[in-house]
């Protein structure tokens, strides 16, 4: 890897903290976000059962023109020893009992025995759809698309769904 491809991954992975760096701060609220899918569904040869786990930190938000957002941090591992660890942020849009929450996050991915997505740094879009069932748990169902932004040789892309378990502590 070339020096300008270090230093993109740097930044793109240390920006969501310059981000908050004025953030508000309000009482202590993390969220963690535990949750299993299946990595790849859309392609029958490479998909397989993903586990993984997110961190909100709820005290780093802001607002912008795009509506209250906050840092995430996570990673999560594939049956076929892929993984993928990231940092980026989402966006908690409240609707009563639910919360649409889309977010975005840069993260530096490891093939395994699992599908070569063509470069180290890929991009994680998600949408999660949560039902709250408590102050502090909720439920959720995601959809993300892993792609690389035709950074490497090949762009092939993952798409996922997850089921997850959300507790504020």
């Amino acid at each position: 890897m070339n020096i300008k491809k270090i230093f993109l991954v740097l930044f793109i992975l240390t920006l969501p903290s310059k981000l908050f760096a004025d953030a508000t701060v309000d009482d202590n609220n993390h969220q963690l976000n535990l949750f299993v899918g299946n990595f790849d569904f859309s392609d029958h040869k490479q998909k397989a059962m993903l586990l993984g786990f997110q961190h909100q930190d709820e005290n780093l938000n802001k607002n912008t023109f795009l509506g209250n957002v906050s840092p995430i941090t996570g990673g999560f591992i594939t049956a076929n020893s892929a993984a993928y660890i990231y940092t980026g942020v989402e966006w908690n849009v409240d609707m009563g009992s639910f919360y649409l929450t889309p977010s975005f996050a840069p993260g530096l991915y490891h093939e395994g025995d699992g599908k070569d997505l063509g470069h180290v740094l890929e991009f994680k879009s998600e949408v999660q759809l949560s039902y709250k069932t408590s102050d502090t748990t909720n439920f959720a169902f995601s959809y993300n698309h892993v792609s690389n932004a035709s950074l490497g040789d090949k762009n092939p892309g993952a798409n996922s769904y997850m089921f997850n378990f959300l507790k504020k502590f």
